[in-house]
């Protein structure tokens, strides 16, 4: 190890100490199984790092036993050697298990750079290293009691694979996002497009909500969600959205009872549905089927290509467009709860406003939430944009 890689090992091994010892108690407090630990705080460390563990116990021991840390490194702004890459990355990684107590085999990095398409959704390992995390272990209660998020203490769990994939199954800087989610669910229909593992579905069916339906293309993430909602106690189900156009089982379900004026109850369709489909064209069918959701959820990736698509989504692009669909499916008290993860050229909430009411029928107000979802371990930090729609 030359002296330079050396003294940057130190450097992080000493930041790494103060941030755990800085997020230890509130992660105990707050029941936060995972937090950002560092990102990229230092320009000459270009890591973005992350822990895992159960955050009732972070003792040494537990540290030893139960922990692991995943991470990537972004890239650089300079070429670097791919030897001397790996040497570098190798002894990093020895200076997080050191400082943290971690074995090395549990601290998984990655090198992360300008993705493509679904390219940040595919495999780049088949180590396959599987961990069910906890997540708002001391939730206490801000809605009804009624909601089955506070008939337990224990909070949620998720899994997570932190060897296979660039993300984990788990976006800490969506946590004040999700626990929103939760506390507004209670007695509603909520509609999560681009859902990934379900994290948010998850926490809509333990803030008490009526029913969930979560979608994505990917059956990958289609199931892992399923096995989320199967770890809190809840059943979920698989459905398809036929590319052309057929309607899936809770729409030909849903427009019955309406025309008959009658109840769908559980026995009827299930409460939580997995629905693989391209967002676009379900929303096309769900417009066309005159279905309303109380509650929206828009989590999408900045760009997409899949072969799966017809056509490709660029969130820059086609954000404002997405969003008025979303509006057509909107119940008149409803809530959109959105995310624009992009680098460059975020629009404002004015911004938002004014061009959905342009395109609109009803008029909306649009209210930038970020201030309000950026908890301890990102403070300071760049977060993506997150942002508030209602009927005004």
């Amino acid at each position: 190890m030359d002296e330079k890689t050396s003294l940057q090992a130190q450097i992080l091994s000493n930041r790494l100490e103060k941030r755990f010892r800085h997020l230890k108690k509130w992660a105990q407090r707050t029941g936060a199984g995972v937090f950002r630990l560092y990102d990229r705080d230092i320009p000459e460390i270009p890591l973005v790092l992350d822990f895992y563990g159960d955050c009732s116990d972070l003792t040494e021991a537990a540290r030893r036993s139960n922990c692991a840390v995943s991470g990537a490194l972004y890239k650089r702004p300079y070429e670097k050697d791919e030897d001397d890459e790996d040497q570098w990355l190798s002894a990093m990684k020895e200076s997080i298990s050191i400082s943290l107590g971690i074995p090395p085999e549990r601290v998984f990095l990655k090198q992360r750079q300008k993705q493509k398409g679904a390219s940040q959704y595919e495999k780049v390992s088949d180590t396959r290293f599987e961990k069910i995390v906890r997540e708002g272990a001391s939730l206490e209660a801000s809605a009804s009691k009624e909601a089955d998020a506070f008939k337990s203490a224990s909070g949620l769990s998720f899994k997570i694979n932190l060897s296979d994939y660039l993300d984990t199954g788990l976006f800490p800087d969506r946590r004040l996002l999700r626990a929103m989610v939760r506390d507004a669910s209670l007695g509603k229909k909520v509609l999560n497009l681009f859902s990934y593992t379900g994290s948010f579905s998850v926490y809509a069916a333990a803030g008490g909500a009526i029913s969930t339906d979560s979608v994505d293309l990917s059956n990958t993430y289609l199931n892992w969600a399923r096995e989320n909602f199967s770890l809190n106690g809840y059943s979920a189900v698989n459905t398809n959205s036929s590319r052309r156009g057929a309607s899936n089982l809770r729409f030909a379900t849903q427009r019955r009872a309406k025309e008959e004026k009658v109840f769908i109850t559980n026995e009827i369709i299930n409460k939580h549905q997995l629905i693989r489909a391209d967002v676009i064209e379900f929303l096309n069918e769900a417009i066309s089927a005159k279905m309303q959701w109380d509650i929206i959820i828009v989590d999408p990736p900045a760009f997409s290509n899949s072969k799966k698509m017809n056509e490709d989504f660029d969130l820059n692009r086609d954000i404002i467009d997405l969003l008025s669909q979303c509006l057509k499916l909107l119940s008149p008290d409803g809530k959109i709860f959105t995310s624009v993860n992009v680098k460059r050229g975020t629009p404002s909430a004015a911004e938002i406003e004014d061009a959905l009411n342009r395109l609109s029928s009803v008029n909306v107000r649009v209210t930038d939430i970020t201030d309000k979802i950026i908890d301890e371990d990102f403070k300071g930090r760049k977060i993506p944009k997150a942002f508030l729609i209602e009927r005004a």
